[in-house]
Order: structure tokens, then sequence, then C-alpha cells
């Protein structure tokens, strides 16, 4: 399979360092790997919004788009606001998208949920924090 986008959903904040945080981890990703074009979108406040990224995918050429929302949890965004700007019916995780007159298929991925990996993160903030008291 060839190239394939991701769009990053972040909540969206007044807060600046809640933008650079998933412009950051866009760019990390980006680096991560060649599999994926990588843009952040955001539902609210912040721009560009997940409606004015899906529009600039549409200029890409990939064969597939993976939207991967940088949530914790379920709540009303994940369940019900983004399906519904993704077309989709609410609990489905697969539809189409359409770009340059053609049309691929769409993934929508889960939130981050109860990963092991976000326990390791958090085992990791708390030595940090541990680290940090050191004189």
């Amino acid at each position: 399979m060839g190239i394939k986008g991701m769009l990053l959903v972040g909540h969206g904040s007044k807060l600046p360092y809640n933008k650079e945080l998933i412009e950051t981890t866009a760019e990390l990703i980006a680096r991560k790997t060649n599999e994926y074009i990588v843009k952040p979108g955001f539902m609210s406040i912040n721009t560009p919004t997940v409606e004015e990224q899906l529009e600039a995918f549409r200029k890409e050429n990939i064969e597939m788009l993976v939207v991967v929302p940088l949530f914790l949890a379920r709540g009303v965004h994940i369940d019900k606001d983004i399906p519904e700007i993704l077309g989709l019916p609410e609990g489905s995780r697969r539809g189409e998208f359409q770009l340059n007159g053609k049309t691929i298929p769409l993934v929508y991925a889960n939130p981050i949920g109860s990963d092991p990996l976000l326990a390791e993160l958090m085992l990791k903030n708390a030595a940090d924090a541990i680290a940090n008291l050191q004189p």
C-alpha cells in the first residue's frame, strides 16, 4: 500500500500549549515514519479545523485516510461529533473519503484509552519528577 494520510485530531483550547502539543505530536509522528502524511486538526477554538484538514487531504495523493483522535477517553467528541464530521454513522469505524475523483477507505481510530504505553509514560513522568527533586 502507498502513502496514507493521518489526521491527528485535537480538542482545541484557548491555551497555546494545547495547540502546540497536537502540532508537535503530528511532527513527531511524521518524523518517525514515511508511511503517513500527517496533518493536525482541531475540534474547536484552534485552526486548522478538522473540516479544513479534510479538505487539505483531498489534494494529497493518499490511498487511505486514518483519523486518529489525540484524546484519552471517549466522550461526545469521540462518539458523536467526529463521526458526524467524517460522515460515519455513530459507532462505525470505517467509511469512504473522496479525493482527486477517486474514493479511498477512511478509518477512524480509537482514543488513547488504557493502553500499556500510557502506563509506561506515567512511570516515566513519575521517575522524571523524582529525579528533579535531587539537589
